[in-house]
């Protein structure tokens, strides 16, 4: 059996902690304007699914300007990743989008209803092509859980950092 040294022992769990203190710091984003008015979007989004069901998604579509202000788009799953709503990509709504990866082979909306259950709101950060265009860039995502009619699901929408 080998026997560690103390010093050893130390600088080891040394930089154990860094490497978890720079983990949890990439968790969100840098404050900017940007991530200010993602997360003021969505959580304006979570609060009106919770009011009005299903029905909020109907609203969001017949009133794109206030839910997909400029670049910005909403999105929104139910807790299984069948896609509920999609404000940039309308194609993935009414399907199942839970084996959904970025460029980096990430479960892109695994992480998201994980997050949602757990957390039930926070930042991902994931690789994914602007509307319209097909190359990958690095996005950060506001998740935030809601229950519409009874169901639970998520709503999102993401920014890429300049």
């Amino acid at each position: 059996m080998s026997v560690i040294s103390l010093p050893l022992r130390l600088l080891v769990l040394a930089a154990f902690l860094a490497s978890s203190a720079f983990a949890l710091a990439q968790q969100a984003p840098p404050q900017s304007d940007k991530s200010k008015e993602v997360l003021a979007l969505v959580e304006k989004a979570a609060a009106l699914i919770n009011a009005k069901g299903q029905a909020a998604f109907a609203e969001m579509k017949a009133n794109p300007s206030e839910w997909h202000p400029g670049e910005l788009y909403l999105f929104a799953g139910d807790l299984k990743g069948k896609a509920i709503y999609n404000g940039g990509f309308p194609k993935f709504e009414g399907t199942d989008t839970s084996g959904l990866k970025d460029s980096t082979g990430k479960l892109i909306v695994k992480e998201q209803i994980e997050l949602a259950k757990k957390s039930g709101k926070g930042w991902v950060q994931y690789m994914w092509p602007k509307a319209g265009q097909s190359t990958p860039l690095q996005k950060w995502s506001y998740i935030r859980s809601f229950t519409a009619d009874g169901v639970p699901g998520y709503v999102g929408a993401g920014f890429y950092p300049e």
